[in-house]
């Protein structure tokens, strides 16, 4: 762990180079800080060193890819290899189809494939691939949940409650200046099947979801509530699509449709499906997948399937399958100690938290309540407060992502967990009353 007191000089000086050079002096907003940002010399396992030899637990882990920590030497040797190889080819070659075919192999709906470089692609072709299979323009959406920046999926995703309108019928309130108005979406409440039932019609393509919610928290959807949204676009004629590019092989070997027992009819990939090189997938049933075969829905990427990212991929996917139960046996004890570590050490220090989520990615929330169900729910959560428990703790070596979620990985040790916690409860400390 790091001193109480970072050195951040060359942090510093390469920041204000930045600022010249770089809007806003990061790279993605995702990045921006009301100080100085991170920057990262290298990475290995569990840990972080930044420019000025600061290091860093790390529970970030690139916003989630790094399942198998950073640098895993079974990816590092396949990236390696394939590098002296040739990086692009914006042509067909062996690793991607067996990459397809174990894909297909670990997740439950998954039939056909296509690849893409980062989630926003995917989850783009997966809104087209939806209408243009159905045949209907509306997509239904849910507050809160976050499906890439792109302007026609950038909607509701952290609004002000003032500009949300009704909590039964929420307003499609754009992320971001320079966003055209919402075309044929609709946005619902999450875990509140009356509501949706009520929202749903027969022009509606595609109902789309993350089915564990961890771009808002780390919410699961309530008991049964999944099943009925299935059994409810069956009705409606309806597509369901998971967004899984967080949950993906994350959560098991075959995503939260596995860990959750229900099946969409396309799914979206990336992040941990490559082990931190920049892959997504669109899979799902063959029949609406062949809308792409057959050329009535296109699709293309010159590095879609990119041969670098596909040998990572390849080997990822590889031990994730090959070795699943010592994988998610140690992604799930590990995460379920630190939970119930940092809710021990809010409770000695009186600090109202609730940690909450599946284990290998759960959210820390400063609040009152027993549960948070919804968006809503989360922006009625001590988020300020939650800003200053981050800039505390990264002051001691422990970085997680600043809105309170924490990503596990198999790097992460017993003896990572206990320092996190003593450094957790320290942090609390310094934190205001109230």
């Amino acid at each position: 762990m790091v001193a109480m007191t970072r050195s951040l000089d060359v942090s510093r000086d390469l920041y204000a180079t930045a600022q010249r050079f770089i809007a806003g002096g990061v790279s993605s907003d995702a990045r921006r800080t009301a100080g100085v940002p991170l920057y990262v010399d290298r990475a290995a396992g569990s840990r972080l060193w930044d420019v000025d030899g600061n290091v860093y637990l790390d529970y970030v882990l690139g916003q989630g890819p790094a399942l198998l920590g950073h640098c895993p030497p079974a990816v590092v040797e396949a990236v390696t290899a394939q590098v002296s190889r040739g990086i692009v080819y914006s042509a067909q070659h062996a690793a991607e189809a067996r990459v397809a075919e174990r894909l297909c192999a670990m997740v439950p709906s998954a039939e056909r494939v296509r690849f893409n470089t980062v989630g926003s692609e995917a989850a783009h072709a997966a809104w087209r691939l939806a209408r243009g299979h159905t045949g209907r323009p509306k997509i239904l959406k849910f507050e809160g949940h976050y499906h890439g920046w792109l302007d026609p999926v950038l909607y509701s995703v952290h609004p002000s409650l003032e500009a949300a309108g009704p909590a039964d019928a929420p307003l499609a309130v754009p992320g971001t200046a320079g966003q055209p108005p919402a075309a044929d979406l609709v946005v619902a409440p999450w875990n509140d099947l009356e509501a949706l039932a009520r929202l749903m019609d027969d022009e509606v393509a595609a109902v789309v979801m993350e089915p564990v919610l961890c771009n808002t928290g780390a919410i699961e959807p309530d008991p049964g509530y999944l099943r009925a949204v299935r059994e409810l676009c069956d009705r409606n004629g309806s597509l369901l699509i998971f967004d899984e590019i967080i949950t993906g092989f994350r959560l098991a070997p075959g995503g939260a449709q596995e860990y959750l027992g229900v099946h969409p009819d396309l799914s979206i990939f990336g992040k941990a499906m490559a082990g931190g090189m920049q892959v997504s997938a669109l899979a799902g049933r063959a029949d609406v997948m062949d809308t792409i075969s057959t050329g009535k829905v296109a699709h293309a990427g010159t590095f879609n399937s990119q041969p670098v990212g596909i040998a990572a991929a390849e080997a990822t996917l590889r031990i994730l399958d090959e070795q699943r139960q010592e994988v998610y046996g140690t992604l799930y004890a590990r995460g379920r100690a630190l939970m119930e570590g940092l809710r021990e050490a809010a409770a000695k220090a009186g600090v109202p938290l609730l940690v909450d989520g599946p284990g290998p990615v759960f959210q820390t929330y400063f609040t009152e309540e027993e549960s948070v169900r919804n968006y809503r729910d989360f922006a009625r959560t001590d988020r300020a407060r939650m800003a200053l428990l981050h800039a505390a703790l990264l002051e001691r070596g422990v970085n997680m992502v600043p809105r309170g979620l924490w990503f596990l990985s198999t790097a992460h040790t017993e003896g990572d967990v206990a320092a996190t916690v003593e450094v957790f409860a320290d942090a609390l400390r310094t934190l205001p009353l109230g």
